[in-house]
């Protein structure tokens, strides 16, 4: 979206202009310098272009404009002071976060309110508790980047309105915080909440993300979705971790991975050895190119060093007083300083409030704000990324595996919330078809968006596991195995362990979104990916899989029988075919569905003539 600015033009008229300016090109610091210090011992002053006009100052008085014109950023205004009522005609003050007061904005024939009403449509508004008349600002990216923030403290009836103008803010503070809070928020001491329904909570969720409609008739390319007989789901089980010793055995002499494909399979089937992983994630994220040799990925590492410390010392170097003038990265450190605070201090690793892994935690976070000053920081990266530090053990290799990782999950982030929106509705349409009883449910009580799915798409469960489980189930979808968003199959299939009480207990919205939550960290990790891939397997054996369900899962639409198609009545047509990379062991040692180990695997042989799910 471009970046929105406010233009005033001062005349006898006093016409008040609003426009829309390309988005920023954000500054990323001098040129990487041309040397390589070994060292890294040298500091070089970065300094950030300053924005023209953000202090009010008029521009030259070419083509006609009056000195008393002015312009700025959204993103850089702090507060709006409004006229006390029946005083005179209306005007407006704009406050900027460097402090700066631009020269009031008079309406002489009123209206004022319009031009708030449009600011309201980029920026959220409040009214300051201090003065009715001042409306404070605060940035949808900000308050995007606001997601985690405690609402506890808020009225009862809060949490709706925020939900209303800031779903990024309000669902995942909500659902990270719900317990009582949502149900008792509806019966708050306020006599109007009691007239509140839990469905008009419903209402403004719908609205909450605009854009977001899940299988309605005008959405272009619409697929009615009937009930489709998808045959008998197979039983999965799983195999014991990758160990050292297997993949030793697939490197050749000049440390190049054989067989990756099968790698990958076994991977799939049971995850990695705690002492292989630092190894292989900087294969599965991309950091290391599979078909790279020990010395390629040895340089490679040097040059990546070298890129790495080039950007921290952008942010290193910047005195207090450039900062003081750069508010979006004054706005990114204080972010990250929050988040980085809040780590889950479960795991030894981050113990302690002065631990150097806290510490490493906050550096790479702020350099990947120079690496990606666009996106910069939003509350819920650093969930993404303690669990790569944990494992590398290393700052720079582990800021190259988190770049890798939100080059996966940037458009989570992004302030459109473009891939949420695509993944909610695509997990409508998968949970559809697995079933519909379950979703017309869902939607009888007001919870057909499934927005309480949020928090395990925006961040990949990392909040519902345990920090261990987490680095298991992250490594078997890193295998991007057994097929295209295959994370959406994981929410299926919890949401189906979960179906019979919600139903059976006559669960509504309150109750859903409760529930949901106290789910988290009660999950077993080795149950859901056997139920996921069943499911992944039972989909690619329907012959009438949908084309909306064939693209949500990478299938090719040419290999999977319509139901009006002429050929149908082949037994072979159909079934989807896939590249003979895809599940080629055909024996694996298996770990049974329950998650327990069997002490004597036994060995699942699987017919040549059983097809297999292709990765996208």
């Amino acid at each position: 979206m471009a970046a929105a600015s406010v233009v005033s033009g001062r005349d006898s008229s006093s016409v008040v202009e609003w426009t829309h300016t390309p988005k920023e090109r954000a500054h990323r610091g001098p040129d990487h310098l041309n040397s390589y210090e070994a060292e890294w011992d040298m500091v070089n002053t970065v300094s950030f272009k300053k924005k023209q006009y953000t202090n009010g100052d008029a521009p030259s008085h070419r083509n006609g404009k009056s000195k008393w014109s002015f312009l700025f950023s959204l993103t850089d205004l702090k507060s709006i002071k409004q006229n006390k009522a029946g005083m005179g005609w209306s005007y407006l003050v704009f406050c900027l976060k460097d402090d700066i007061v631009l020269p009031a904005l008079h309406f002489h024939q009123g209206d004022s309110k319009l031009l708030i009403d449009s600011l309201e449509k980029y920026v959220v508004l409040c009214e300051s508790p201090q003065d009715k008349r001042t409306l404070l600002v605060n940035c949808q990216n900000k308050s995007l980047s606001q997601s985690f923030e405690n609402l506890l403290d808020e009225p009862a009836y809060g949490l709706i309105q925020k939900i209303k103008k800031d779903p990024y803010t309000a669902t995942m503070v909500g659902f990270s915080k719900v317990t009582n809070y949502i149900f008792d928020s509806l019966r708050g001491s306020d006599s109007s909440t009691h007239q509140r329904p839990p469905s008009e909570m419903a209402d403004f969720l719908s609205d909450a993300i605009p854009g977001l409609k899940i299988n309605q008739q005008e959405e272009p390319g619409f697929e009615v979705i009937t009930k489709i007989d998808l045959g008998e789901r197979p039983v999965v089980q799983r195999r014991e971790p990758v160990s050292l010793e297997e993949w030793t055995k697939n490197i050749d002499s000049e440390g190049r991975i054989l067989n990756v494909d099968n790698m990958k399979q076994m991977i799939f089937r049971g995850g990695l050895c705690h002492a292989l992983r630092k190894q292989a994630w900087k294969f599965l994220l991309g950091y290391f190119p599979w078909d790279s040799t020990k010395e390629e990925r040895a340089q490679l590492q040097k040059r990546k060093t070298d890129e790495y410390f080039r950007m921290k010392l952008q942010w290193k170097s910047v005195s207090e007083e450039q900062e003081k003038r750069n508010s979006r990265l004054r706005d990114y450190r204080s972010l990250i300083e929050k988040d980085v605070n809040r780590t889950d201090r479960t795991n030894k690793f981050y113990e302690g409030q002065d631990n150097p892994g806290l510490i490493l935690l906050h550096d790479i976070l702020m350099t990947y704000c120079m690496y990606d000053f666009d996106l910069g920081y939003v509350q819920g990266m650093s969930d993404l990324l303690s669990p790569l530090l944990y494992v590398m053990e290393n700052e720079v290799d582990a800021f190259w595996c988190f770049a890798s990782y939100m080059d996966q999950m940037h458009q989570n982030f992004e302030e459109q919330m473009q891939g949420m929106k695509t993944q909610l509705i695509q997990l409508s349409t998968l949970l559809r078809l697995l079933d519909s009883g379950f979703c017309s449910y869902l939607e009888s009580q007001d919870s057909g968006y499934l927005y309480f799915c949020f928090r395990w798409l925006l961040i990949r469960f990392k909040r519902e596991f345990s920090f261990l489980d987490i680095l298991r189930l992250w490594e078997v979808m890193w295998t991007e195995l057994p097929c295209k968003n295959f994370h959406l199959l994981l929410c299926c299939a919890i949401l189906e362990s979960e179906k019979q009480q919600i139903m059976e207990k006559h669960y509504g919205f309150n109750e859903i979104l409760k529930h949901i939550n106290e789910l988290s960290m009660k999950i077993d990790v080795e149950d859901v990916l056997c139920k996921a891939e069943a499911i992944s397997l039972q989909m690619v054996k329907c012959k009438e899989l949908p084309q909306a369900v064939c693209e949500i899962l990478g299938l090719q639409e040419s290999e999977v029988t319509t139901p009006d198609s002429d050929i149908a009545e082949d037994e072979n047509v159909g079934m989807t075919s896939c590249p003979t990379t895809a599940f080629q062991s055909n024996c694996l040692p298996v770990h049974a569905a329950s998650g327990a180990r069997d002490d004597n695997p036994t060995q699942i042989s699987v017919p040549p003539n059983v097809t297999r799910l292709a990765p996208a």
